[in-house]
């Protein structure tokens, strides 16, 4: 526990990981606020059952979310006509900017990395906003995919937006396979952007 005044500001444990009030259980006494760190995710249930857990990237975790980042375009790159050293320097480059951008729209977004079993498994960015909440990003490395843990994870992000009375968006190109899922679970698509579709999902 950490204690702290009252009137004291936010800070930041480093560069990517600025802490928030949703990361703490808050106890005022006598003008002195008690925070407790909260664990991410320590409310999904289905991902815990799952054997999913979750903690706050940091800027040592890139080049494991550059990884997960491969690894999702893998499939869309693997018939491209390109030696396999610059299809790598492109999809580095793609990273850098992706996350350069998604930084700076989305400053108050939960950055998440997804561990299974104590090992790194994937990422998960999420933003809460007054209406809503929205996944930025969810991607799981292949050896953790098609086991229920994705599905496990999404029912949890649904029942938590639903709890508050909000929708879940999520932006998913349409050649993903995960689509399948989304539609399975109810999600409709709210607009199209040719090769990404915008979908919603509301209770």
């Amino acid at each position: 526990m950490r204690r702290f005044p009252a009137d004291a500001g936010a800070g930041k444990s480093d560069s990517a990981t600025p802490l928030a009030k949703g990361d703490f259980t808050i106890r005022e006494e006598a003008g002195v606020c008690y925070l407790t760190p909260r664990s991410p995710g320590q409310e999904w249930q289905r991902a815990a059952q799952a054997g999913l857990s979750f903690r706050r990237a940091r800027d040592a975790d890139l080049p494991f979310l550059a990884r997960v980042h491969a690894a999702s375009g893998a499939d869309a790159f693997a018939a491209a006509p390109w030696p396999e050293s610059k299809k790598a320097a492109f999809v580095t480059m793609q990273f850098n900017l992706q996350h350069l951008h998604q930084r700076k729209e989305h400053p108050q977004a939960d950055w998440l990395v997804i561990m299974r079993g104590g090992e790194d498994a994937g990422r998960l960015y999420l933003e809460r906003r007054g209406s809503w909440h929205r996944i930025i990003d969810l991607a799981l490395l292949p050896e953790h995919r098609g086991k229920g843990a994705g599905e496990a994870l999404l029912r949890d992000l649904m029942d938590e937006a639903a709890s508050c009375g909000k929708s879940l968006w999520i932006h998913v190109e349409k050649i993903n396979p995960a689509m399948r899922l989304l539609r399975r679970l109810g999600f409709t698509v709210e607009e199209d952007n040719g090769l990404y579709e915008q979908l919603q999902w509301k209770r």
